[in-house]
């Protein structure tokens, strides 16, 4: 009776917070407001007009390469679009140009080549300093770009398909040469659109804008196998201003993870990750949390709003991860409205976490985490509610957390060492170390752009608040 009673509970709660849509969806406008995949482009081509054949069996790498270097003639004249129609279009890797639009109709299916050789082999990015996964080069993604201004990659839900069952065993396999390659990377590109569009089976990460500015990702659905290794959802890396909102996320890893390089590289590079809005999102992974940041975080993360998360049969909710050596810092980030169902571990932070590129690395380099408030989040069928752990010398400082409500299974809730924080309206109560009151408190970041030490508002809520509290009290019954 009480999983039912919980389970209604939590149905409800997904209904209003779709009532709610337009008040964070209102977030994602903050950095992208005057972005649109909808651009007029006075010129258009379709992709069979170069050769290409739809069954899914005629490699059409050519024929992509071919029409894009056709329409970068018309770069200067109000930009072209690339149409790819109905069908299944098997390809290797192809870059994008300037002022072009991608777009796919609904039921065409761009299909990545099973052949390694369709996907090149270049050098590692500067701010890591070697493959993610293996020393050396990695494999292009299917869909690559460098400094770009104005790409739009869209359609009427049309699909992008890596096919990553190949690379996943040669993973698994310890067979690979390079690293695995993404679905999509972008790099040193601004005014950036991705949207309307599934992406399933990417060998890697699926989205990777690197490097880059402007970068609007909206109403995209991601889909891999829950035991698959390493698909990571949305991964802004090294970028600001960036808006991600209403996507559907089931993958292996990590649903949204925010990254800016990797130790003593990513610390050398110093290209920050900040202005980052994330709003409505859904997500669900075996192997990874809703919204990550790091481990790869050398270069600073900071600014970020996450607003209306719903986390549902996942190992972790909210999730924090770096090391010594990784130097850099994760401050000024903001989560609220978060729901969760059955959830292995509801927020984590580790200050233990990840391999080294290499032995080069400044042992010494310790990063700094610090101004991270979590608010206004309800949870059901919690496996436990946190497990929060500083690094010895390094005391992580000013976790917030307030008004959590969380259902959890563990008779141990918390575990938390080596930080410093404050708390209010926590159900099970927090850790020792959290207990002192965020409402009377100046040092709880308030998710304002304008600032990053805010007092935190002692009894004026937002409509949000308001509705969610009845729930919260519900659910901790």
């Amino acid at each position: 009776m009480r999983r039912s009673a919980s389970v209604t509970l939590f149905q409800v709660l997904l209904v209003f917070t779709s009532m709610v849509e337009t008040q964070w969806s209102s977030v994602s406008g903050l950095y992208c407001n005057k972005m649109s995949p909808n651009v007029y482009r006075p010129h258009s081509v379709t992709i069979t007009e170069f050769g290409a054949v739809g069954d899914g069996v005629t490699l059409n790498t050519k024929a992509f390469q071919n029409a894009i270097f056709y329409l970068n003639s018309f770069a200067d004249k109000g930009g072209a679009q690339l149409f790819v129609p109905a069908g299944k279009w098997l390809t290797g890797s192809f870059g994008l140009i300037s002022h072009l639009t991608l777009s796919l109709d609904k039921d065409a299916v761009i299909i990545g080549s099973p052949d390694s050789s369709d996907w090149p082999a270049v050098d590692p990015l500067p701010s890591y300093g070697r493959g993610r996964e293996l020393p050396g080069k990695g494999h292009q993604s299917l869909i690559f770009g460098s400094y770009l201004t104005d790409v739009i990659i869209t359609g009427a839900n049309g699909t992008i398909d890596g096919q990553g069952a190949t690379w996943w065993g040669w993973f698994h396999n310890h067979t690979l040469n390079y690293t695995r390659p993404h679905l999509v990377e972008l790099m040193y590109s601004t005014n950036v659109v991705i949207s309307n569009l599934t992406f399933k089976n990417s060998p890697f990460w699926n989205i990777h804008p690197v490097y880059c500015s402007q970068v609007l990702v909206q109403h995209v659905t991601i889909l891999a196998p829950l035991n698959s290794p390493n698909t990571d959802g949305i991964n802004p890396d090294s970028s600001t201003n960036v808006c991600i909102s209403n996507c559907y996320v089931r993958n292996g890893d990590d649903v949204i993870v925010i990254k800016s390089g990797w130790d003593e590289y990513g610390i050398s590079f110093a290209k920050p990750s900040s202005n980052i809005s994330i709003s409505n999102i859904t997500g669900e992974t075996r192997g990874g949390a809703g919204i990550a940041f790091g481990s790869e975080m050398s270069g600073g993360i900071s600014e970020v709003r996450a607003e209306g998360l719903h986390i549902v049969n996942s190992l972790h909710g909210i999730r924090i991860k770096t090391a010594p050596g990784r130097g850099g810092y994760v401050k000024n980030v903001y989560i609220a409205d978060v729901s969760m169902d059955n959830v292995s571990m509801a927020i984590r932070i580790t200050g233990n976490y990840g391999e080294h590129p290499d032995d080069k690395y400044d042992r010494n380099a310790l990063p700094v985490i610090s101004n991270i408030t979590i608010k206004n989040v309800v949870g059901i069928n919690i496996g436990v509610a946190g497990i929060l752990e500083g690094i010895q010398g390094d005391n992580f400082s000013s976790i917030c957390l307030s008004n959590v409500s969380l259902s959890v299974q563990s008779s141990h809730p918390w575990n938390c060492s080596l930080i410093e924080g404050y708390s209010n309206s926590v159900i099970p109560e927090s850790c020792e170390q959290l207990r002192s009151n965020c409402r009377q408190t100046p040092v709880c970041y308030d998710g304002s752009a304008s600032s990053g030490m805010r007092v935190q508002a002692p009894s004026h809520k937002s409509s949000t608040s308001q509705f969610l509290n009845p729930f919260l009290k519900l659910a901790s019954f």
